[in-house]
């Protein structure tokens, strides 16, 4: 399927009547605020779950071919979006290149396709090819570089932490292990057992680029006691899986501009043993005493490094943002951000195997525009504003997401809170990736995932106290996660990255996720509205409240937990 860049305007809703058409064919902390007004409750308890089902089935029908980024169906799913916020009368939140108000936030997008039988590291005379080794560039490089190993690859002033002290990574290819020091202890300073915002492959690469590093090679801990990334991604199947494989896309701006490639255990092992260094023994060290264990690798030759594409085009998909103006003077340049994404990973060509994704993530989706509709509805509004988006390119990177928080369409400084929807219509499941790996309660039908109240307890008892008039079990679980990397894998994360407080509100997995099954008929509308009415009494609270929630940037461990 050729490639497509949205032209504002007409031709974008001549686009999104033809595809609706063919569906219709086809079928103490801060204070919080008083309890909201009765027209707020009514407005909110007006979320009707027939129309949360009509919607969700109409994003994840065939008709959108899987919605994957930069392609027909999440085009018609812009549209869609764009034309809810019309009809609700939100104020467009962006400006199009003639300075006009806009509904769209261009995401100009790289789209790529490695090549595998061509890519290699090179040592001496050993040579390593995919999938020895994953992951690829955005360009074509050919580079020669000396080594350098630099811990966990993590620099963090506030802990007195940081892996480069004492080494020059200038010029040079940087191997760093996954994840961070100590993950499975809780009283780490870490957090604990669970991911910090310093564990991920993205940050490890800017603080490599930071201190002058070329590329930067992610190592699977040699001492884990959970599957490396490639390993549970091979559990999970479906589109992650399938072959041809997904294209890669990336921001034609990025602020990662060295290439990231993640390290298979024999490679890894390889090439500490051409330096004559033990990769384990390095772990545990760094483990047993949280100081610097970096070194320059001395190796016969330094590492040849080749990558190359066999397509690469350029496209540009959009974030689609409306904003609620607050109602008070003083406040309404503060914003509160209710979020989701609107693309999936599309279809096989013909139209034979559809990725519907109605869980991921029409389910958010639809939570992000049945929200919208219900605060514009209000005959009251909050006294700060809210920023209703829906992010491009999530399933390729949070690339939308990226973007807004690069180039945000509202001060970031001023931006207090963040709610983000990313699968919040399913009951909890066993499936493949999880099995044997985290506990799943026997009855999920009324059960919400929060993931962030590390970063902001404020935030955690703001919606703590939202949920007493709403009734949901809330589970704060996956912040204790280490294995399933779920801290970081949704659009709330480039947010938390600029110390917003931010919270991805997630119904769990379950075996149909990024499976062609993953249909609308299997969504729990009930739970999926409780879910909306308590994020938007949570919403009215902090629009109201007067103090706003704390970030905390370093969350410590609690070995009590």
């Amino acid at each position: 399927m050729g490639r497509l860049v949205i032209q504002p305007g007409a031709k974008l809703f001549m686009r999104i009547r033809t595809t609706i058409a063919v569906w219709a064919l086809a079928c103490a902390s801060p204070a919080l605020a008083d309890a909201p007004p009765k027209p707020v409750t009514a407005a909110l308890g007006a979320i009707s779950e027939s129309e949360l089902r009509a919607d969700v089935t109409f994003l994840a029908s065939d008709a959108l071919l899987g919605r994957m980024s930069l392609e027909h169906g999440d085009e018609a799913a812009i549209a869609w979006i764009v034309s809810e916020f019309t009809k609700a009368g939100l104020q467009p939140a962006a400006r199009d290149e003639a300075g006009k108000p806009s509904y769209l936030q261009a995401v100009p997008l790289i789209e790529y396709r490695p090549d595998y039988d061509a890519n290699f590291l090179a040592l001496g005379g050993q040579k390593f090819s995919p999938p020895q080794f994953a992951g690829g560039y955005r360009d074509d490089i050919d580079l020669t570089a000396p080594m350098v190993f630099a811990g966990y690859g993590i620099t963090v002033p506030g802990l007195g932490y940081d892996d480069y002290r004492g080494i020059d990574a200038t010029g040079k290819i940087a191997l760093v292990f996954d994840h961070e020091p100590q993950e499975d202890d809780p009283a780490s300073r870490f957090n604990g057992a669970g991911n910090t915002r310093h564990a991920t492959s993205r940050v490890k690469a800017l603080n490599a680029q930071a201190h002058g590093a070329i590329a930067v090679l992610v190592i699977p801990e040699p001492n884990r006691k959970h599957p490396s990334n490639a390993e549970r991604g091979k559990r999970i199947g479906g589109s992650i899986t399938r072959t041809p494989s997904l294209p890669v896309q990336a921001r034609a701006d990025d602020e990662v501009h060295i290439p990231i490639l993640v390290l298979s255990d024999p490679v890894t092992k390889a090439l500490f043993a051409a330096a004559g260094l033990d990769a384990s023994a390095l772990q545990a060290a760094i483990d047993r005493d949280l100081a610097p264990h970096g070194a320059i690798m001395v190796t016969p030759a330094p590492l040849h490094l080749h990558l190359q594409n066999t397509e690469r085009t350029r496209g540009t998909s959009y974030n689609v943002a409306a904003i609620l103006p607050g109602s008070d003077a003083r406040l309404a340049g503060e914003t509160l951000i209710v979020s989701g994404h609107h693309d999936h990973d599309g279809e096989t060509g013909n139209g034979d195997h559809i990725w519907h994704g109605a869980d991921d993530n029409a389910s958010g989706t639809v939570g992000v525009v049945a929200l919208a509709h219900a605060f514009a509805a209000m005959p009251v509004r909050p006294r700060r504003s809210i920023l209703f988006a829906v992010f491009a390119a999530e399933e390729r990177g949070l690339l939308g997401a990226y973007e807004m928080a690069a180039h945000p369409l509202r001060p970031l400084a001023t931006t207090r809170a963040m709610i983000n929807f990313d699968m919040i219509g399913r009951n909890e499941t066993a499936s493949p990736q999880t099995e044997g790996l985290i506990t799943i309660s026997a009855d999920t039908t009324n059960r919400l995932n929060l993931i962030g109240a590390p970063y902001s307890p404020d935030f955690n008892a703001a919606i703590t106290a939202a949920n007493r008039s709403v009734g949901l079990v809330l589970d704060d679980r996956f912040d204790r996660d280490n294995v399933l990397n779920v801290f970081f894998r949704s659009d709330q994360f480039p947010f938390v990255l600029h110390d917003i407080p931010a919270f991805w509100f997630f119904t769990g997995f379950h075996p149909d996720y990024h499976h062609e099954t993953d249909t609308a008929d299997k969504i729990n509308y009930t739970k999926m509205a409780k879910i909306l009415r308590l994020s938007g009494t949570t919403l009215w609270d902090l629009g109201n409240s007067a103090k706003v929630p704390a970030f905390v940037p370093d969350p410590a461990g609690n070995a009590t937990h």
